[in-house]
């Protein structure tokens, strides 16, 4: 049998002073602890909750039925609290409070505070006690629990979020091992989600015992192996990070194994891999474990909700502007020769061509690669053109874009063909943009990210506004836009 020796090298915090917690203006083991928080949070939500319900019990009673509730209400809203609780634990909302976008922590509250509800109907019903509860005060019990826990999660999330951030709070205690380049780069990553190195040491080396057969090496752990062992029990830490190299696997192995006697996680990354493995996600695909890199941005019923959305909306939009389009329409034909409305070839989801739909705000029709995109007081945009451009009035035919399912009311702005295969080019997460529908609006324009490009940071930044919008879609996130649009000004700059 072949033998694998380990030499350990001195152990050292090589990561500089402001990356290690035990140097950091707070000291390790001094500061806010995440857990701690975590269970104050989920507290305040859970006696909150209660208060809300049973305060919505009363004033129904008193406000609407002229009376006063029984006193089974308040064992009902201390249930109502319990079942939130619970539901918030095993769902993990608060546990996961440090890598999650505020309005995915809003979104789980919500989604909780209706099964809770749901669940709470279903079992008066099926035990026949409903008859004792007012439907009216139970609606209200609903409402007033859903704003409560909405509110207190925005303040917690408010609170936590940034102090997490600047490193106030420690969410994790961790110690790397292995290259200092390796360990100061993990770290620097994982800062922002209160993930702290209190200690790092060098990888051990090893070498074959020379005495037998060149064969895949069993592993012998020797008093260096243990020493290490020993200086890492006292730093009780919560997580021990392995930063190994391809060649240095079984010795990272081995080294996993000595160190699982320590009542800590122990993770084993390889180096060349941290940033590929910051978006993967470990899945069953059939019968096989695979890493999935990068996901379809929505499941089917996202997307099914999210076409509901643009169905009602453009429907609504289309109604309640259509005095305007004959306004905008005779307008257009007075002020300059030609037709009303401007169709350009543009892509859509999947790259593939769409046809949008605009107010014509130009003495010319460009189209395809011939198409120049605007600058400022730009001698093609007519008087009245200006005007429209400003407004975003130009944009309101494409609800029809909408209707038809070319496009979404919110996404990436669509851009000429032209301008998609010079981009296309220089940065190469361009074509990422159109894994959705593009839309009438989106995240870049509503911070300030339209009008003329004339550099490739100003396209970067729009690049990287898209695809946050993509990676972190949800509904309330699509309603936040539309708001956005109708009041921002951030919407109006840049427009010319």
């Amino acid at each position: 049998m072949s033998y694998t020796s380990f030499t350990n090298s001195p152990a050292s915090t090589h990561l500089p002073a402001h990356l290690v917690a035990g140097s950091r203006a707070v000291p390790a083991g001094k500061g806010g602890r995440l857990v701690a928080l975590l269970v104050l949070a989920a507290s305040t939500e859970f006696v909150l909750t209660a208060v809300a319900a049973y305060s919505a019990a009363v004033l129904y009673h008193r406000l609407i039925l002229q009376d006063s509730p029984d006193a089974a209400y308040l064992q009902e809203s201390i249930l109502i609290s319990t079942l939130q609780l619970l539901a918030s634990i095993g769902l993990r909302h608060y546990s996961r409070i440090q890598t999650q976008p505020r309005h995915v922590f809003l979104w789980s509250g919500a989604s909780s505070v209706f099964f809770v509800f749901s669940f709470f109907i279903s079992t008066i019903f099926l035990l026949k006690i409903s008859d004792g509860y007012s439907r009216g005060t139970i609606i209200a019990q609903a409402v007033s629990v859903l704003f409560t826990v909405l509110c207190t999660r925005a303040i917690w999330f408010s609170v936590l979020q940034p102090a997490i951030a600047s490193g106030l709070i420690d969410a994790r205690r961790v110690i790397l091992i292995g290259d200092p380049g390796h360990c100061l780069h993990f770290s620097t990553r994982e800062m922002a989600t209160g993930i702290r190195t209190i200690r790092s040491f060098d990888f051990p080396t090893f070498r074959p015992d020379p005495s037998v057969p060149t064969r895949p090496p069993a592993v012998q752990v020797l008093p260096d192996v243990r020493q290490l062992v020993a200086d890492c029990r006292p730093l009780r830490a919560d997580d021990i990070v392995i930063l190994t190299s391809e060649p240095d696997v079984p010795a990272a192995l081995a080294l996993a194994s000595a160190l699982s006697e320590l009542p800590v996680d122990v993770h084993v990354v390889p180096v060349g891999t941290i940033d590929l493995m910051a978006v993967s996600r470990i899945t069953l695909f059939g019968n096989i474990v695979t890493m999935r890199i990068f996901q379809c941005p929505l499941t089917p019923f996202n997307r099914a909700l999210k076409r509901a959305f643009d169905i009602v909306v453009a429907i609504a939009g289309l109604i309640m502007v259509s005095p305007l389009f004959v306004i905008v329409a005779l307008a257009i034909k007075l002020d300059s020769p030609g037709p009303v409305l401007f169709r350009q070839k543009r892509h859509g989801y999947n790259n593939e061509p769409i046809h949008v739909l605009k107010f014509r705000t130009m003495t010319v029709m460009e189209d395809g690669d011939n198409f120049r995109p605007v600058v400022r007081h730009d001698p093609r945009v007519t008087r009245l053109g200006h005007l429209l451009r400003h407004a975003n009035i130009d944009e309101l035919p494409q609800l029809f874009n909408v209707l038809v399912g070319d496009m979404s009311l919110i996404g990436p702005r669509p851009h000429a063909t032209s301008q998609n295969k010079a981009f296309a080019e220089l940065i190469s997460s361009f074509s990422r943009r159109h894994n959705v529908k593009p839309g009438i609006t989106g995240w870049a324009q509503v911070n300030g990210y339209r009008g003329e490009i004339d550099t490739l940071e100003k396209m970067q930044r729009r690049v990287e506004h898209d695809l946050y919008y993509i990676d972190n879609w949800s509904l309330l996130l699509d309603l936040k836009i539309v708001v956005m649009t109708l009041f921002s000004k951030k919407v109006y700059w840049n427009a010319y």
